[in-house]
């Protein structure tokens, strides 16, 4: 791995307060990831199942880990499971991870080879009453693709019938969203990177740069900073490109007197980052790009400080709503008609802000986190409004990363990013 040792405390805790709300006489099983096929011999690069990871900071295929916190063999209350490391292994696809190593890693001190599951299993189903399934039931899931823990699934249940049947996901949902002190500061080093990444990038902007070069500038940066790359596919979206909320071709020339959108970060040790900004190809903001854009970056602030302890997702977001519209009036873009007549399912203001304003991040971009429970303390959310106006010939997007705190204002993990347009421009012309 590129990203430098995490702490095993972290993962040691995570496994105590997942142990803590399981039922019980209960075992947990976690899958890691597929490595995904594309053609041939050919494989994508692998990513880690979040939830074991999570739980275990393994970061390795064909790796399982279990929980069963009342198992009366003390030795097999938290089990890991590994492919058994060998010299053809080390050779071809380097070394992976020893009984040592992982104990070391994740703090687990019951490590087997993956050979030896089937037994083991067995002599911890004859403990148990109930296992805890892992299935994703994130709000956005979309899933076309069996996978790993979907096919392990079907056979521990086709194999061991009798046994009662409880979610892990609802558990995780709920501990996942509230981040670790080192959680916070693995996501705080992704977003160092973003920011080096952003500053590289406002030098080497100028008329007639393509899409994919600056992509090129800014994975190299992040790179070179010990990330695997882009957290999510980046967007670097020039002109009405900017109207295409996942345009992510990143193919076209910049012009003169365009601007370019960018919903781009880097990720550290599967800890993600989210930024968006938009800056002038040119260097300098327009009159009419700089009035939309201090809107959005006002919408921004008012937005931010609205993230506070016991405040409610769904309520937040009819808030923010309110704020956008005063502001869309005042550039001209709605009328007062346009808000008196507006349909209440699909106010005024989507006309031209049509997504939400903030979302959990963590491990996934789109982090777990229960939408209608209050938001807590070391939540952490993106804060994203936009205004895109196809007739003009662009759009505006602002966002960063921050942290709800217990008193006082929220933390804002990108605060030493530039945003304000004066400051942009400043360093786009230095």
């Amino acid at each position: 791995m590129k990203y430098q040792p995490i702490n095993s405390a972290l993962f040691i805790k995570n496994r105590k307060n997942f142990a803590s709300l399981m039922q019980k006489n209960s075992l947990a099983i976690f899958n890691s990831n597929d490595i995904y096929p594309i053609s041939a011999d050919s494989t994508m690069p692998f990513e880690q199942h979040r939830d074991l990871f999570y739980l275990s900071g393994v970061d390795q295929e064909e790796s399982v880990l279990m929980l069963f916190p009342d198992c009366p063999n003390e030795n097999l209350r938290e089990v890991l499971f590994l492919t058994e490391t060998n010299e053809h292994i080390a050779v071809w696809e380097g070394e992976k991870l020893t009984k040592e190593a992982a104990f070391n890693t994740s703090g687990v001190q019951t490590v087997f080879w993956l050979q030896d599951l089937e037994k083991v299993l067995f002599e911890m189903t004859t403990y148990c009453d109930t296992f805890y399934i892992n299935t994703n039931e994130h709000y956005r899931a979309n899933i076309v693709t069996e996978t790993r823990e979907d096919r392990f699934t079907k056979w521990l249940l086709a194999k061991y019938p009798a046994h009662s049947v409880a979610k892990s996901n609802p558990i995780l949902q709920r501990l996942r969203a509230v981040k670790d002190p080192i959680e916070l500061d693995l996501m705080q080093q992704a977003c160092d990177i973003t920011e080096k990444g952003f500053r590289r990038i406002l030098n080497f902007i100028q008329p007639g740069v393509w899409e994919y070069e600056i992509e090129a500038e800014l994975i190299h940066e992040f790179i070179k900073n010990r990330s695997k790359g882009f957290a999510y596919t980046p967007i670097i979206a020039s002109g009405n490109n900017a109207n295409v909320l996942h345009y992510i071709e990143n193919n076209q020339q910049c012009k003169a007197g365009d601007l370019i959108l960018f919903d781009i970060a880097a990720e550290y040790a599967n800890y993600k980052s989210d930024l968006s900004r938009t800056v002038p190809v040119s260097g300098k903001f327009s009159e009419r790009q700089k009035a939309v854009y201090n809107a959005v970056n006002h919408v921004k602030k008012e937005a931010t400080k609205l993230l506070t302890p016991g405040t409610i997702w769904k309520d937040y977001h009819v808030e923010v709503g309110g704020i956008m519209t005063a502001e869309l009036l005042k550039l001209g873009l709605l009328d007062k008609a346009d808000v008196q007549n507006e349909d209440k399912n699909w106010p005024a203001y989507k006309k031209y802000f049509m997504h939400g304003t903030s979302h959990h991040i963590g491990l996934d971009t789109h982090d777990y986190g229960l939408l209608h429970k209050p938001m807590e303390a070391n939540m952490v959310f993106t804060v994203e409004p936009g205004i895109y106006i196809p007739k003009e010939g662009f759009g505006i997007r602002l966002e960063d990363d921050v942290v709800v705190q217990e008193n006082g204002a929220p933390f804002n993990l990108m605060g030493n990013i530039p945003i304000e347009a004066e400051e942009i421009e400043d360093l786009m012309n230095a």
